[in-house]
């Protein structure tokens, strides 16, 4: 069954999206906003899993691929890695669609997910959307720093060459989301970028303020 977007949007009217790129800090802001406010945060990162069981190798291929270890996972070129974490992200997005749908119905639900420009024209207003982003450059150790992805580090870190491994990550992340990056400026979205001199409370107060969040609460 294919839904037009106008209904999508009309469904996912209680939804608002914290999206961006890698080390953005999207968990971040979407968490402290959810403790401010007693609101409900869904990561489609933490769904992934819960996902995957109940995909089809017919129709998410990309989502069912099986990896036997971290060599064979990090050995791929960076066309492929980079081709694999697009399509596993595209076919995840009907299932996180319907979860927002069913989450949302009578409560504000707050996304922190990976949503490009075009999928936030076709979803959710302007008004309900944020992109936080990053210079994406040497991502990986910001990425394995992080305690919430703890599981990742281990795993980069089991391959033969970890150096290399960290290598094919972080060119495919700067090609993936550099352009990323360009289109979000050009657009008409709200973006915040994050820098070394960025606060956790003064990129709140700005999505905050964004949302309404401060008078609708």
């Amino acid at each position: 069954m294919i839904f037009q977007d106008n209904v999508i949007k009309e469904y996912l009217k209680n939804v608002y999206f914290i999206t961006g790129t890698p080390c953005g800090g999207k968990t971040t802001i979407s968490r402290e906003l959810a403790k401010r406010h007693n609101l409900l945060v869904y990561d489609i990162d933490e769904q992934f899993a819960n996902h995957q069981k109940i995909s089809n190798f017919a129709f998410q291929p990309f989502m069912n691929k099986v990896f036997k270890d971290a060599d064979e996972f990090f050995n791929r070129t960076v066309e492929e890695y980079k081709e694999w974490l697009i399509n596993s992200t595209r076919e995840q997005l009907d299932f996180v669609l319907l979860d927002l749908i069913r989450l949302s119905q009578n409560k504000i639900v707050l996304c922190d997910c990976h949503l490009t420009v075009e999928e936030a024209e076709k979803y959710t207003e302007a008004s309900r959307i944020v992109f936080l982003i990053k210079e994406p450059s040497n991502l990986i150790e910001d990425y394995c720093n992080r305690s919430d992805h703890r599981g990742f580090s281990d795993f980069i870190n089991s391959a033969s060459d970890i150096e290399k491994a960290k290598e094919t990550c972080n060119v495919t992340l700067k090609t993936l989301n550099e352009k990323r990056c360009n289109d979000i400026k050009d657009s008409n979205y709200l973006w915040i970028e994050r820098t070394e001199n960025s606060t956790i409370e003064e990129t709140v107060r700005k999505v905050e303020q964004y949302f309404g969040f401060e008078k609708r609460f």
